[in-house]
């Protein structure tokens, strides 16, 4: 039988890790364009 419990938690990590890749991200967006503007 497969483990759930375990499958879950890997589920579960992964998610985690991509909404806090995908945050990054976002900040580093929002830093590029607020810079870009003080550049002008």
């Amino acid at each position: 039988m497969p483990d759930f419990e375990e499958m879950y938690y890997t589920l579960m990590r992964a998610s985690e890790e991509a909404l806090r890749i995908m945050i990054e991200a976002q900040k580093e967006c929002e830093e590029m364009y607020v810079s870009n503007d003080e550049n002008e």
